[in-house]
């Protein structure tokens, strides 16, 4: 994830803290020392960092804390709430007119940063909440754009209006505005051109769409990889044309996330949602506190567990329940969950939100490692006939070595896997309500036997 060199770094100092009994003004002044170093190396704005460690030290050298029964827990809750503050303290949703109007919401951004994938997944979430949704390709520079945004529209089912690349964006806009009337859309989102970089014809492209089509909310999507310049982009934009919030795209990737913790202190807009993948629905909104506690170790259970509800089908997961009572465990449920995992981000982004596993808490869980291995158990599943999977007793040495083949592994990997596989069913009979007396134990051995 973005902040995992933050995250190391703050957990490392906040170890040094817990270690000791009493702390001196001292020992709170050389920690915040470290703090300020890792949020400037995270490419944190030096005036926000400034002020940060100023109202932290201020908070933290207080009698309170200092004679408190744990002062070094006490400066971490602060630093914490402080972080909190810092990246806008309430989650702020995209704003709409009421009941049925329709809602013009403008998509700006410089050229690279994911703005029309990211106005699609936008239209996918407005239509999960029951609204509904037409996007509008007014991007007519960019090779491809109308195609890009056709082709995600389509996955999102949602519709697009185009009128090609050879009108000006402000008339397909004004087009757009009377389409969604006459169809009683209540969302109009409108892509616009993005440039390589800020110039004034872009801006005055985008102020004329603004006043001839009346937009309610003006949505910046920024790269989170870009770090200082993502803050500077988003305040030239709402210097020249106004922006409402800022959407951070790839905050999955290897950045120091500087520009989470800036935006909202240097341009006083809030940070609306979070890009956490190329995949539509790798979009979540942005909850400062929840984002802190991932940053500080912490995890980030309810995140976690929003993404299991939308993205588990309950159905299948009663299915699975019922399968393992009756003791029929087999690959197809092997398939089943690794594909689960994948809907809701991976193992490593699932271990990210888990208390204590961030960061390199886990150093013996190389999660890279295990997201390969699990590709290649997937490859030795899908080589198996439907009757394999489903009986794996089948499973002697010439269909191993079929399968292997198949794969493009060796067969020593085949033979651990239907070993593991073994061991896994035999300690679910083990556990309560799936045939046995075991309890967490059992539980505990199942997840030691899984091959990743």
């Amino acid at each position: 994830m973005a902040f995992d060199s933050l995250s190391e770094k703050l957990q490392n100092v906040f170890k040094n803290l817990r270690s000791k009994g009493r702390l001196t003004e001292d020992d709170v002044k050389t920690a915040l020392k470290e703090v300020k170093m890792a949020f400037l190396e995270a490419d944190v704005n030096f005036r926000v960092v400034k002020q940060f460690i100023k109202d932290v030290q201020e908070r933290a050298i207080g009698q309170d804390v200092m004679n408190g029964l744990n002062p070094g827990q006490m400066v971490i809750k602060i630093v914490n709430e402080e972080m909190i503050r810092l990246m806008g303290s309430e989650t702020t949703e995209i704003a709409f007119r009421p009941g049925k109007e329709l809602t013009v919401i403008m998509m700006v951004g410089l050229q690279g940063a994911g703005k029309t994938t990211t106005t699609a997944k936008l239209a996918g979430k407005f239509k999960s909440r029951g609204k509904k949704a037409l996007l509008c390709a007014c991007d007519v520079y960019r090779p491809a754009a109308i195609e890009q945004l056709e082709i995600n529209g389509k996955k999102q089912g949602v519709e697009v209006f185009s009128m090609g690349d050879k009108h000006k964006p402000v008339d397909i806009a004004k087009a757009a505005v009377e389409h969604a009337r006459k169809n009683e859309y209540n969302v109009l989102i409108v892509d616009t051109a993005g440039r390589l970089h800020v110039d004034e014809e872009m801006m005055a492209e985008l102020i004329e769409i603004k006043e001839a089509v009346d937009v309610f909310q003006t949505i910046l999507v920024v790269d989170a990889m870009t770090g200082q310049d993502a803050v500077n982009v988003a305040s030239t934009f709402d210097e020249k044309i106004g922006i409402d919030g800022v959407v951070l795209t790839k905050l999955d990737g290897d950045t120091r996330g500087g520009a989470a913790l800036s935006i909202r202190t240097v341009t006083g807009k809030p940070i609306l949602y979070a890009g956490m993948g190329e995949k539509l629905s790798d979009l979540e909104q942005f909850y400062p506190d929840r984002m802190a506690s991932r940053i500080l170790g912490m995890g980030d259970v309810l995140t976690m567990i929003e993404k299991a509800q939308e993205n588990i089908d309950e159905e299948k997961a009663r299915e699975l329940e019922q399968k393992m009572k009756r003791n029929e465990f087999d690959f197809e449920m092997y398939l089943e969950s690794m594909g689960q995992m994948k809907k809701m981000g991976g193992l490593s982004s699932l271990m990210g939100m888990m208390p204590g596993m961030g960061a390199g808490k886990m150093p013996e869980i190389d999660t890279d490692e295990a997201e390969k291995n699990m590709a290649r158990i997937e490859a030795i599943i899908h080589s198996m006939t439907p009757q394999e999977r489903k009986n794996p007793n089948l499973l002697n040495p010439s269909r191993r070595n079929r399968i292997a083949k198949g794969a493009g592994v060796d067969v020593a990997e085949v033979n651990r896997l239907v070993k593991q596989f073994e061991q896994t069913r035999k300690l679910m009979k083990q556990m309560p309500g799936f045939g046995g007396k075991k309890g967490r134990r059992g539980m505990a051995g199942m997840f030691k036997g899984l091959p990743f």
